[in-house]
C-alpha cells in the first residue's frame, strides 16, 4: 500500500458502488482513512469490508446525502473514528433518462437535491474545520454532460453543470486559506448507474468518443487520487475530464 494519502482523513459519498468505491478503494490503497458513504447500508459495510480485508481502514455510515441530519450524522461517524475529514469527495450520484417535455418536477428536484444540494450539504460542513486547520481537500464529482450537456439528461446535466460552477466559485474563495477545492468530470464509464440508460443511448455515446469506449470506474479514481495527493498542490478551481475524449480543453 502506498502512503501518498497516510496523512488524509476522507469521506466519499455514494462509495458502495461504482465509480465511488472505486474511488474509496483507491484512496484506502494510498494510505487515506475512508469514511464510506452511501444510501444503502448494505452497500456501505460491503465497500469498507472491502477495504479492511485489502489492509485499509474504513468505516460505513448511511444516509441520504440531500438531507442536512444525515449529512451530520456522517460527518459526526467520520470525527468519532479519527477526526475532522480533510478530504471530501462528493461522489453520490443517480441519473435518469427522460426528455423535458416529459419530466416530472419531482424528478427535477430529486436530481437536483442528490447532485448539488448533496455536494453543497458536505462542502459547507467540512469547511469550517478546514479553514481553521488551513488545509483541506475538496473533490467534487461532475460530468462531461455538465460541460456539454446530454439528450434525454436535462436535469443531469443541469445539476452537473452547478457543482462545476459551485467548484470554481469555492475555489476562488477558499485557495489563499489552504483548501484546494477542484472538480472531476468523467465522460460515460461502465457503471451500474450507466448500464440503466438504454442500449441505443449508450451505443450513440460510444460512437461520438475519440476513443471510442467508456472508462472505467479505476480511472476516474486515479485522478480523484492525484487530485487529493500533493502532486497536483497548484491545482485549484480545475475541472479535470478522465472522458476518452468526449470534452477537449
Amino acid at each position: 500500500m502506498s502512503g501518498r494519502l497516510a496523512h488524509h482523513i476522507a469521506i466519499v459519498t455514494g462509495a458502495g458502488a461504482g465509480i465511488g468505491k472505486a474511488i474509496a478503494l483507491r484512496l484506502a490503497a494510498e494510505g487515506a482513512k475512508v469514511t464510506v458513504q452511501d444510501l444503502s447500508p448494505e452497500a456501505a459495510r460491503a465497500t469498507a469490508t472491502a477495504i479492511a480485508d485489502a489492509g485499509g481502514q474504513a468505516i460505513s455510515v448511511a444516509g441520504d446525502v440531500s438531507v442536512a441530519a444525515d449529512v451530520d450524522a456522517a460527518i459526526a461517524a467520520c470525527r468519532e473514528a479519527w477526526g475532522a475529514p480533510s478530504l471530501m469527495v462528493n461522489n453520490a450520484g443517480i441519473v435518469q433518462q427522460v426528455r423535458l417535455d416529459a419530466m416530472e418536477d419531482a424528478d427535477w428536484d430529486r436530481m437536483i437535491a442528490v447532485h448539488l444540494r448533496g455536494t453543497y450539504l458536505f462542502c459547507r460542513r467540512v469547511l469550517g474545520p478546514m479553514l481553521e486547520s488551513g488545509s483541506g481537500v475538496i473533490v467534487n464529482i461532475a460530468s462531461q454532460l455538465g460541460q456539454i450537456g446530454g439528450v434525454e439528461l436535462v436535469h443531469y446535466s443541469a445539476a452537473k453543470a452547478g457543482i462545476i460552477g459551485l467548484t470554481k466559485a469555492l475555489a476562488r474563495e477558499v485557495s489563499e486559506q489552504g483548501v484546494r477545492v477542484n472538480a472531476v468530470a468523467p465522460g460515460p464509464i461502465n457503471t451500474e448507474l450507466v448500464m440503466t440508460l438504454s442500449d441505443a443511448w449508450r451505443g450513440a455515446k460510444a460512437a461520438e468518443l475519440p476513443l471510442g469506449r467508456f472508462g472505467e470506474p479505476e480511472d476516474v479514481a486515479a485522478t480523484v487520487a492525484f487530485l487529493a495527493s500533493d502532486d497536483a498542490k497548484i491545482y485549484v478551481g480545475q475541472t479535470l475530464g478522465p472522458n476518452s475524449g468526449d470534452v477537449m480543453l
